[in-house]
């Protein structure tokens, strides 16, 4: 019998943590440093120091900000998960041979419905092709949902 490895590894995206926001961060630091030498002079060199230092920058800060969205996708996939068992609670039945026929978006907003309704609304969504805006209209016991990023 072969033994399972019992560590979970860190994932990482070998573009963004490997490549770009270590070359990125290079740049904006040498640009940093350059700039810093001609900054008060009038010249087309320190413009243009300027300029790969500020797109630098800028560049690096929304490159970090690519975790938000790593986070929602977690959420999403979290979401997802919490309809699947709130919809077998309810009707003792898996969601899964269902979940082809919906789009995320519905099963997003699936989940602001209680256990009573939910299993009406994923047929409505599925036959009716609902858009997430009218499943909420037709939820009646809504469940908010205040811990979404």
């Amino acid at each position: 019998m072969a033994t399972q490895p019992t560590k979970n590894k860190p994932m990482y995206y070998v573009w963004h943590h490997f490549v770009l926001l270590p070359a990125l961060f290079i740049v904006a630091l040498y640009s940093i440093r350059r700039y810093s030498t001609v900054a008060g002079e009038d010249t087309e060199i320190s413009r243009l120091w300027f300029t790969l230092m500020a797109l630098a920058v800028v560049s690096l800060g929304v490159l970090v900000m690519l975790r938000q969205h790593y986070a929602l996708t977690l959420q999403d996939r979290i979401i997802r998960l919490e309809v699947r068992q709130q919809y077998f609670e309810a009707t003792g039945q898996s969601l899964r041979p269902l979940e082809s026929q919906l789009q995320l978006s519905q099963i997003l907003a699936l989940r602001f419905a209680g256990n009573a309704e939910l299993p009406g609304l994923v047929q409505a969504a599925i036959n009716e092709k609902l858009s997430s805006k009218d499943i909420q209209a037709r939820i009646q016991e809504f469940h908010f949902d205040p811990m979404r990023v």
